[in-house]
């Protein structure tokens, strides 16, 4: 049998409740136990155990197939910090003061977030419509290869 690696359960338990990522856990056991540990033993204690997801994964808000090259860009960054805060998900600070900022932005300029993988930007803010029901423009169908785990 396999030698266990976790030497104390509520230890990392309380980690995970105190937000920890999961390079912190591999790194706070290798100053204090000296174990070398990857990270997908933590994301594997975490679904063991039944805990909480720190990332949450809102497809009705990011419904589209992200390219690449669009990833990192400030509307979508924007759309999972909002997809957080409706799964009820902490928020730091600098995070709930960007979102309130942007929040007011689109209800200032009335447009919600439309994303064409064709184009250069792939992200952008068009006119509300009468039809948009929420802060995106909704694509005809969804893409996402990344659906919400927790609604399947």
């Amino acid at each position: 049998m396999a030698k266990k690696k976790i030497v104390d359960e509520g230890e990392v338990i309380r980690w995970f409740e105190a937000g920890w990522t999961y390079q912190q856990m591999a790194d706070e056991y290798r100053r204090k136990y000296h174990l070398e540990t990857q990270l997908s033993m933590w994301s594997n204690f975490r679904r063991r155990r039944g805990l909480a997801r720190r990332i949450t994964r809102d497809d009705d808000l990011i419904p589209w197939a992200v390219e690449l090259r669009h990833r990192h860009l400030y509307p979508l960054t924007m759309l999972r910090v909002e997809a957080r805060a409706r799964a009820g998900m902490s928020l730091d600070q600098d995070s709930r003061k960007r979102l309130e900022s942007w929040w007011s932005m689109l209800t200032r300029d009335g447009v919600v977030v439309h994303y064409d993988p064709a184009a250069e930007g792939g992200f952008s803010y068009v006119p509300r419509e009468e039809a948009d029901d929420d802060i995106i423009r909704r694509p005809v169908r969804k893409t996402t290869r990344r659906r919400n785990a927790d609604v399947r």
